[in-house]
């Protein structure tokens, strides 16, 4: 039965009172700084899996996981297990699942016709510049198994490396007490992984970073964890790449007041069910509105599942604002910078041109963040904690990198060649002048090679 003493009242802010500042700040803060007794323990396991490999791997699956195996060959997944898995779903679960992953890939097909090609142009003197642009070659992909399981987040981090052209997607998947989810089973079916294991934690992302007998040294590493999955990627940087360190779930809806109270309510509840840590704030310059959606909230929490979760994320990082004008709830979200923005608006892209910084903006009441979890087609991986200033959602580029071209013809070495040195002598590395100097005319005849 629902708990009839659980309430969730996130703070209410107004932004004309004099204490807004402080208390918005308050609201906003978050340490992504670890705690120093997860650094130190994620710190020996990453040692003790480089030094040992397999033999770490074994010993920290089975004392996190409880999961008991021969070895950890044998906490691999095959693909005919993956197939298997497909084939069991219920028909509904397999075609959305399929239906889902052609949307993704059909987006990240034409992100990569946009930006992901190589090219080249050569100038007045025949000089040939350009840049060439190649798919890394081993990724590892870490699928959370903890509180939840994820098929969703296979599809947004396989899909986008595939394809990119990355010849070999590496998963690792922790499964608590040996279950293994069909769904996530299916997901790396249909997206295209190469190889699965039932590997979580500290200890996967170090076997995916150094490389173990049986597990293979990737080139970089996606996807989001938990504390101890955060500080292990952290400490890898270097090794391999990483796509971020991903903070708690966020959603920020700016609403005029056309959209019914319960949907965004529910939307509000769809990021605060994912943590107690997630964020959910609505800015509205509408104050009877703000207490509908504050009525909608008392109404609907009982009947969720997830209500204790949801009422501490609401309770503890909430927030209810009231602003000036849309135009000031517009100023105040780039300010936020949040992980996933809605325009709950009739005329969402009046206010679209205001907004600058957030990892995805959903226009208008019929888009709920919960379609681009999962099927929309961009990739919910997303900038969290503010980082959407500077960072952009994960896609088919971060699964590519980029070499420049340059061929200098003779006539161009002449003209290159004496700017070179002249900046080369300025700095006092002679031997840099005097290589682009040999190359300025009279050139020597190239020795014929046979």
């Amino acid at each position: 039965m629902p708990s009839t003493h659980l309430y969730a009242k996130p703070l209410q802010l107004n932004t004309a009172d004099a204490g807004f500042e402080v208390a918005f700040g308050a609201r906003l803060h978050w340490s992504a700084d670890t705690d120093t007794a997860i650094e130190q323990r994620v710190a020996a396991i990453l040692a003790d899996v480089q030094k040992r490999g397999d033999a770490a791997v074994l010993e920290y699956t089975q004392r996190f996981d409880g999961l008991q195996a021969a070895g950890v060959k044998a906490l691999e997944i095959t693909q005919a297990e993956l197939q298997a898995a497909l084939d069991s779903l219920p028909a509904a679960q397999r075609d959305a699942l399929q239906a889902a992953a052609a949307r993704v890939r059909q987006y990240h097909e034409a992100q990569k016709k946009a930006s992901g090609e190589s090219w080249s142009y050569r100038d007045e003197d025949g000089t040939l510049l350009g840049q060439k642009v190649t798919p890394l070659d081993r990724v590892g992909i870490y699928v959370p198994g903890g509180k939840a399981a994820y098929p969703s987040s296979v599809l947004m981090n396989a899909i986008p490396a595939h394809v990119a052209g990355v010849q070999e997607i590496i998963m690792v998947v922790p499964t608590p007490a040996g279950v293994r989810n069909p769904l996530v089973l299916a997901a790396a079916c249909v997206a295209g992984v190469s190889r699965a294991f039932t590997v979580g934690g500290a200890q996967a992302v170090a076997a995916l970073a150094y490389g173990t007998a049986t597990i293979p040294k990737v080139d970089k590493i996606t996807g989001p964890g938990n504390a101890y999955v955060a500080s292990a990627k952290k400490r890898v940087f270097g090794a391999v790449g990483i796509d971020m360190i991903a903070g708690p779930s966020e959603i920020l809806v700016l609403a005029d007041g056309s959209t019914p109270a319960e949907w965004v309510a529910m939307d509000l509840f769809s990021q605060a069910e994912h943590d107690e840590l997630a964020q959910s704030i609505l800015l509205s310059p509408d104050a009877a509105y703000i207490a509908q959606v504050q009525a909608a909230i008392d109404r609907l929490l009982p009947d969720m599942p997830r209500r204790e979760i949801i009422a501490k994320s609401l309770n503890d990082r909430g927030a209810l604002i009231l602003t000036r004008s849309m135009e000031e709830a517009c100023a105040l979200s780039n300010r936020i910078a949040p992980e996933h923005l809605e325009v709950s608006s009739r005329d969402p892209h009046r206010w679209e041109p205001l907004l600058r910084h957030a990892g995805a903006i959903f226009l208008g009441a019929f888009t709920s963040e919960s379609l681009g979890d999962y099927c929309a087609g961009p990739n919910h991986v997303l900038p969290t904690s503010g980082t959407a200033r500077f960072s952009s959602p994960l896609g088919v580029y971060d699964f590519q990198k980029r070499s420049s071209l340059i061929e200098v013809s003779e006539a161009g070495a002449q003209t290159l060649g004496r700017i070179a040195a002249e900046l080369a002598y300025g700095e006092g590395l002679q031997a840099h002048a005097r290589a682009a100097e040999l190359r300025l005319n009279p050139v020597p005849p190239m020795r014929d090679m046979k």
